[in-house]
């Protein structure tokens, strides 16, 4: 065994500070779950899925960053200084941050090629469904896609850039990975902070494919049920020039970490006038070298 490994297999209540948090399962039933990004028609649920909340310990992982890995634990973070002046400017962020992390991937992830097709903000106060593309932070444990939907989506991404089927095909028999880029936008987070599930403690029958339905099409996620074996870590008072990295797919079934879920949780610690979290995620592909 590494000593990367040791540090994360020890008995680590022992060796970080943690807090204890309300974490958001889904409950298991005989149904696939089904959630709607918009407001579905009348007579239909938003989400058909049930969730329980379970206290868990979620350990302080700055003291051990540098020993963990995507491709062991799921998630990594390092410090990553940005020239973006607002986040909230669109173009700015595909003109700036976009080739910013485009270079930052192919050095913590090793990547021959990244393509960046997505990005979101969040922020409560300003978030306004229907009005504007700014969302609240996501408090229920998931991961952004399954080992179905990681393939169509990068397939629907690349053939949108004009690239052929057969390179298609090519590049989606390489080994590849989607990946979210996290960030704060503005004061260091206090309020609702990101949890990541060590993808190590995860076993298959914990996640449970789901359908998320938009407008025009049917996305796939992971919920995930509650199993004792789970540790997580956050990264507390994230600022604006510290990045996160969570794999939410790998085409790879060799024993590298596949999904790494995650989910914003309510610190205790966190002052009752904390302003609401701000924060982007880019979600990638990611091309390993053949």
């Amino acid at each position: 065994m590494s000593l990367n490994n040791q540090v994360l297999d020890k008995p680590i209540s022992a060796e970080l500070p943690y807090v204890e948090a309300n974490l958001t399962y889904l409950i298991p039933t005989a149904e696939k779950p089904v959630n709607y990004t918009y407001e579905p028609p009348v007579g239909i649920p938003r989400t058909n899925a049930t969730y329980q909340t379970h206290k868990l310990p979620i350990y302080n992982a700055r003291s051990i960053s540098e020993n963990i890995s995507l491709d062991r634990e799921g998630f990594a973070f390092t410090g990553h200084n940005t020239n973006v002046r607002n986040f909230y400017d669109e173009d700015e962020v595909r003109r700036v941050y976009y080739p910013e992390a485009e270079q930052l991937l192919k050095e913590v992830a090793g990547a021959t090629k990244v393509v960046i097709f997505d990005h979101t903000l969040r922020n409560a106060s300003q978030s306004k469904p229907g009005e504007n593309n700014i969302k609240e932070p996501a408090l229920r444990v998931h991961n952004d896609f399954t080992a179905k939907s990681g393939y169509t989506r990068a397939g629907l991404e690349l053939a949108a850039r004009g690239i052929d089927d057969d390179d298609i095909d090519t590049l989606l028999k390489q080994r590849f990975a989607i990946i979210n880029v996290w960030r704060a936008i503005a004061q260091p987070i206090q309020e609702s902070p990101l949890a990541l599930c060590d993808a190590q403690s995860i076993v298959p029958t914990d996640l449970v494919a789901g359908d998320l339905v938009y407008r025009d099409r049917v996305g796939e996620t992971y919920g995930v049920t509650y199993n004792s074996q789970h540790k997580w870590f956050y990264f507390p008072q994230m600022h604006r020039d510290e990045a996160l990295f969570i794999k939410c797919f790998d085409s790879a079934e060799d024993g590298h970490a596949r999904f790494a879920a995650h989910t914003a949780f309510e610190d205790p610690t966190s002052p009752a006038n904390a302003p609401p979290r701000e924060s982007i995620e880019l979600r990638t592909l990611v091309f390993y070298p053949a």
